[in-house]
């Protein structure tokens, strides 16, 4: 029996250990390499219950028609169903990577709910990872920020988290497959594409090749704790709990790392959206607990105000 190249053994492996036990499964498939081999090795070890789903964001010139040789080859493939998703990106909040990323997640779970599918298959690989690591220190995002991105979230899944970007390469030159190299991937206009191309390469340089894979497991640890802190966070918001806000009483014998997820938590109870919550807001509701001198409310997101009054934080108008 001939032996399976590395890189395919190496991506099989891991959707094989990711993937549900039974259920439709979509591949998210830009035709990058990384979703290439990710769709190859999930036919594979889950034939007959796979379709695939790409994304036309309309932001090139030729989007069309990339995206319809995409879906031509993978109902070639035996694929099934075969969805292009054209979304529009213009007009969203955020910058143009935020919101290309918000379309597509958007039409991802459009689609995937139409044809009753499972999980979307998504192809971020340890490299990707390492890099969300990096953007996420660059802005201060906290631990949230630091865990990257999950392994699964919802529907999605992302198999290949644990794989790196030369493996992917390697798995489509094995099979004859021809991955599409985004542009977008190299403009240096893109946060993401300046770490790829410049700040990673640098550290790999200074540090070794291992930074990459350490990068990515700093997110898993971090992940780990992080929920660990959330499971204590939720149970410490029921106990906080008063008639009509949070006791400060109770609030102020927390431990910081507590408390401040006990105030997101809450600030998004009340309303204020998770992607526009920032760690200035849960501060500024801090410090009505920590620093408190008589300041005015805390305004959050969605034209929240919350003050402290009587001893407790509440909502006012």
């Amino acid at each position: 029996m001939a032996r399976i190249p590395a890189g395919v053994a190496a991506v099989r492996t891991a959707v094989r250990r990711a993937l549900p036990p039974s259920g439709l499964l979509l591949v998210a498939c830009s035709g990058g390499a990384d979703s290439l081999a990710l769709a190859s090795a999930a036919r594979f070890v889950a034939p007959g219950r796979v379709g695939l789903v790409t994304v036309d964001h309309g932001l090139q010139a030729g989007s069309d028609a990339r995206a319809l040789s995409v879906a031509a080859w993978a109902g070639d493939a035996g694929f099934d169903p075969v969805e292009v998703a054209a979304v529009a990106v213009g007009g969203r909040p955020g910058g143009p990577e935020a919101a290309a990323r918000d379309a597509r997640y958007e039409a991802l779970s459009a689609v995937a709910a139409r044809v009753g599918a499972v999980a979307v298959l998504l192809g971020h690989t340890r490299d990707d990872q390492a890099e969300t690591v990096l953007l996420a220190l660059a802005r201060g995002a906290g631990p949230r920020g630091i865990a990257g991105m999950p392994a699964r979230r919802g529907i999605f899944v992302r198999p290949l988290l644990e794989v790196s970007r030369a493996e992917t390469r390697k798995a489509c030159a094995a099979q004859g497959l021809v991955p599409w190299d985004d542009p977008h991937n190299v403009d240096p206009a893109f946060a993401r594409s300046r770490v790829r191309g410049a700040a990673l390469p640098a550290l790999v340089e200074a540090l070794g090749p291992a930074v990459v894979a350490n990068l990515a497991r700093t997110a898993g640890q971090v992940a780990a704790d992080n929920a660990a802190l959330d499971s204590l966070a939720r149970d410490a918001l029921l106990s906080a709990y008063g008639s009509d806000g949070l006791e400060i009483s109770v609030l102020s014998g927390m431990v910081s790392a507590v408390r401040t997820r006990v105030l997101h938590a809450w600030a998004r109870e009340l309303g204020a959206s998770g992607s526009a919550l920032s760690h200035r807001h849960v501060e500024a509701l801090d410090a009505l607990i920590t620093d408190w001198h008589g300041q005015g409310p805390v305004h959050l997101p969605g034209d929240i105000r919350v003050a402290r009054v009587r001893g407790r934080l509440v909502r006012v108008a």
